[in-house]
């Protein structure tokens, strides 16, 4: 069986800290923009607290998925670049 790959089930973390004290306050009868207000602040203050490996996993994730995007040197590159640096040498006239 596979693995979740890390940036769903670090997604899927963030999204349980908002979704659990929201429903805990819209049940407890709290104004729903005060409720969303306070769920945000609480799941960005636990999701620094207790999700800082999860995050670090991810963006080293990340950070190798971007460097994975080497450029290849084309075969005649180093020709193109010896001649425009043949015609930038030459005197002009």
């Amino acid at each position: 069986m596979k693995a979740v790959p890390v940036w769903l089930r670090y997604t899927l973390l963030r999204v349980v800290l908002f979704a659990a004290p929201l429903v805990v306050l819209l049940i407890a009868g709290v104004s729903p923009w005060i409720a969303v207000l306070v769920a945000a602040l609480f799941g960005f203050s636990a999701s620094l607290l207790f999700l800082r490996r999860q995050r670090e996993e991810f963006a080293t994730d990340l950070y190798a998925a971007r460097r994975r995007e080497t450029p290849t040197a084309r075969d005649d590159a180093e020709a193109e670049d010896g001649a425009v640096d043949a015609s930038e040498q030459r005197p002009s006239e």
